[in-house]
């Protein structure tokens, strides 16, 4: 229980078919966000939150500690993929390292048999293949099954998505009905351990070795002037590059070993072919169509028709039929066959 409105309503439900059902929330250290910035999940008052609904909804509560292991292995995952010029999502790590992982665990200490979350996506059981798969959410605009593709049979055999046939305005009314206090309450929208509007600041804090400046280069390997710091840029960014040639010039590489910036124009941000690496199969191999697959490759693309075909050992490469925008190492890439989430991996090198 996150303490926002799609968890709080995920107990009530739970409840209303007849499960014994536990409340407990995640205490990761995050600090309440300052006055003015977006909102943002985990923080003291949004534990405060799902204290108060489930002494509404009668069910015992817990809070669950996990500092430590959100540290180890979200915000130390997330500064190392900036310092090596990737952006990282961290999202799916604390979904599958945390959420899935160190937070199950105590769920199934505490002798719970399953682990139910908010999140817009569901999972079936297919017999004939003896797998969980996953697939979409009803609601297409919340759906977040694109953050859930790392989690293993394991981890689905524990859990259930009772919003997954909901939309979201379903799922506020039904809140108001009962009178949850949260029924209206804003959406996260930001990384929820940064409290600033900008990441820039936490990263100078947090990564060990000094963030330098050094040469934004075009194509050619023109110098047209200084960026403060690969960390600081992503693949296809646009703003806050200061340079004035006419056009408009998007980041199109981030070159580590030479701590440069590449810029080339919109046409040079657009990719078809690149690797991905650590893939998880959801659904059985001899069943995944490689030949017209749909591959998202960030959290709000649409998706696109892509070719997917094994290339040495633990990577695949991905070709899409046209090319797309900003494919960006670091992030997911995650393959669907209609509402059917394939599987996925993570982007390690555009290729053309």
């Amino acid at each position: 229980m996150s303490g926002g409105v799609d968890s709080s309503t995920t107990a009530w439900l739970l409840k209303e078919k007849g499960y014994e059902v536990l409340g407990a929330t995640m205490c990761i250290g995050v600090t309440d966000k300052t006055p003015g910035s977006p909102a943002r999940c985990c923080g003291l008052a949004d534990i405060e939150d799902a204290r108060r609904v489930a002494l509404q909804l009668e069910i015992p509560f817990y809070v669950i500690h996990l500092r430590e292991e959100f540290e180890e292995k979200v915000i130390r995952y997330f500064c190392e993929e900036y310092a090596q010029g990737k952006t990282p999502n961290p999202c799916i790590l604390c979904n599958e390292k945390v959420k899935f992982g160190s937070f199950l665990e105590k769920a199934l200490e505490l002798e719970a048999d399953l682990l139910a979350t908010g999140h817009y996506a569901r999972l079936d059981y297919n017999e004939r293949i003896g797998r969980f798969l996953l697939r979409k959410g009803v609601d297409r605009k919340k759906d977040q099954s694109y953050v859930l593709f790392s989690l293993t049979q394991d981890q689905f055999r524990h859990t259930l998505f009772p919003l997954g046939e909901l939309r979201k305005e379903e799922v506020r009314e039904k809140a108001f009905r009962l009178g949850l206090r949260v029924h209206d309450k804003p959406e996260s929208q930001e990384v929820c351990f940064i409290q600033e509007t900008s990441y820039h600041s936490f990263l100078s804090e947090r990564l060990r070795e000094p963030i330098e400046s050094g040469p934004i280069l075009d194509k050619d390997g023109n110098i047209l002037g200084r960026h403060k710091g690969i960390p600081f840029y992503t693949i296809g960014q646009r703003r806050g590059l200061r340079l004035a040639k006419g056009k408009p010039l998007y980041v199109i590489q981030i070159d580590r070993e030479r701590n440069a910036i590449v810029v080339g124009g919109e046409e040079d941000v657009r990719g078809d072919t690149f690797l991905v690496d650590s893939v998880n199969w959801i659904a059985a191999p001899e069943t995944i169509p490689l030949q017209n697959a749909h591959v998202k490759i960030r959290y709000n693309h649409p998706g696109s028709e892509a070719s997917i075909s094994p290339k040495g050992e633990g990577e695949w490469e991905v070709k899409f039929k046209s090319p797309q925008k900003a494919i960006t190492p670091g992030q997911a890439a995650v393959f669907y066959d209609g509402d059917t989430v394939l599987g996925g991996g993570w982007i390690k090198e555009v290729l053309s």
